[in-house]
């Protein structure tokens, strides 16, 4: 759902995802980070190299992701009306990806997301962001394998392999042969050149609106879904809540967003342009999407697009890519995290023995959301339970909550106490609603 933030950070400068991720889970921020003071006791006080061009790129492609996909799906799930809550969960995550900017200001060694937890609330705040951050990282890896064996059995139906006794259809099938296609990726150590592959997420994402449109105004789809659409479905609205949110989950991106632009002033001038740009293209597609195919729009659009069309076979095509590029990015972060508490002696570990211990855990991780995605197959409910519990809690619940520990209670300014207060307490009905929705559908679905 990066910058490198750290100078050991294995990610290369101007990259966008996954910011701040590489940080070791349960060491403090000043572990292996440069000091902050030169050695005259000066502060550091240094801007990073970044141009406002260039960050607003890496904010893009942060915000662009496999959501795209399930806008149409959160539309018809909450009716036309829910677009203003699309439009409402942007202005709120905008705001507080300024809250985020401004804990960091108040302390220059404050380099990555986890490092403001530490600052608001000690080493167990690190741990929660923490969490939050690896929890919804594990469950976007198992979307990827979800999202891409969905798209590969529509253009590939019927296939079967039969191993003896085993044999393999259809998703499961596509999900397994992704697995194998991206495990080896994921023993990489040095990500640079899947890093700048996967920078192109803001190119794609244009193409696969392109493409859908194309599908419906030249190759004959049309817009015959607007008979079947719904003003408003109140008991969609948490689905439509939470898939809105899943579209937003950058905020690990910002703070090292934040450190990386040489006129840290314009960063909230950046962070507009990166949500107005990318709610134009997330309303864009839900729009195009709902009209097209109405009540009947699947969790993931490009399912409904005729697979013999050239237009659909493009969309389809870019939706495969994202995911195969950017997994091994997503996992990465959580499996160093692993390796770091398995090789905490690493002086007396060697380098052979280390190196195995790094693929065999990365494999197991890999295995492990194959696992998942067998198990639970639903992408639109998956990605609604993300957005519902981690992202709102990583986007909306913990950005306020850091500010306010920092800084206290907002006394004089009584529109930015409302404004938090309004976050808060719509997070909050967001996590505890949507959470509940999106379980019960996945459990409806199971038995």
């Amino acid at each position: 759902m990066a910058i490198g933030a750290r100078a050991q950070s294995a990610y290369p400068t101007d990259y966008a995802l996954p910011v701040g991720y590489d940080e070791p889970l349960l060491l403090g921020r000043n572990h292996g980070a440069a000091p902050p003071e030169k050695a005259g006791g000066a502060p550091d006080t240094a801007d990073g190299s970044a141009s406002f061009v260039q960050t607003t790129l890496n904010g893009l492609n942060a915000l662009s992701g496999v959501g795209l996909l399930s806008v149409p799906y959160a539309l018809s799930e909450g009716g036309w009306l829910s677009l203003a809550l699309l439009a409402a969960v942007a202005a709120a995550c905008w705001y507080t990806g300024l809250l985020l900017a401004r804990c960091m200001a108040a302390d220059p060694a404050i380099r990555t997301y986890p490092d403001i937890g530490e600052r608001a609330f000690g080493r167990g705040g690190r741990l929660l962001v923490s969490a939050f951050m690896y929890a919804e990282l594990y469950l976007v890896a198992v979307g990827f394998l979800i999202l891409d064996g969905d798209n590969l059995d529509k253009l590939f139906p019927g296939a079967r392999v039969g191993l003896g006794p085993v044999s393999l259809a259809g998703k499961q099938l596509f999900v397994v042969l992704v697995a194998l296609v991206v495990a080896p990726t994921t023993w990489l150590r040095n990500l640079g050149v899947l890093a700048y592959v996967s920078a192109t997420g803001v190119f794609a994402s244009a193409v696969i609106v392109l493409s859908v449109l194309w599908a419906a105004a030249v190759d004959g789809v049309g817009f015959s879904g607007r008979g079947s659409t719904t003003a408003l479905r109140p008991a969609g609205l948490p689905t439509a809540l939470g898939l809105y949110t899943f579209c937003y989950c950058g905020h690990a991106v910002f703070p090292t967003l934040y450190t990386s632009m040489n006129k840290k002033s314009q960063f909230p001038k950046m962070l507009a342009i990166c949500f107005v740009l990318c709610t134009l293209n997330y309303g864009s597609m839900a729009v195009l999407g709902y009209l097209m195919y109405g009540d009947g729009v699947e969790s993931q659009v490009t399912l409904n697009l005729p697979g013999a069309r050239l237009s659909s076979k493009v969309a389809i095509f870019t939706t495969l890519v994202n995911p195969l590029s950017k997994y091994a990015l997503v996992v990465t972060p959580i499996a160093a995290a692993v390796e770091e508490r398995l090789l905490r002696n690493a002086a007396a570990v060697g380098a052979g023995a280390g190196a195995a211990v790094s693929v065999a855990v990365r494999t197991a991780l890999v295995a492990s959301t194959v696992a998942v995605a067998l198990a639970v197959p639903f992408f639109g409910y998956l990605m609604a339970l993300v957005g519902s519990l981690l992202s709102v809690g990583a986007c909306m619940l913990l950005p306020c909550a850091c500010y306010v520990r920092v800084f206290g209670l907002p006394r004089r300014a009584a529109a930015e106490a409302a404004a938090v207060a309004a976050i808060v307490a719509t997070g909050s009905l967001v996590v505890v609603a949507g959470t509940y929705s999106s379980l019960v559908q996945i459990i409806g679905e199971l038995l």
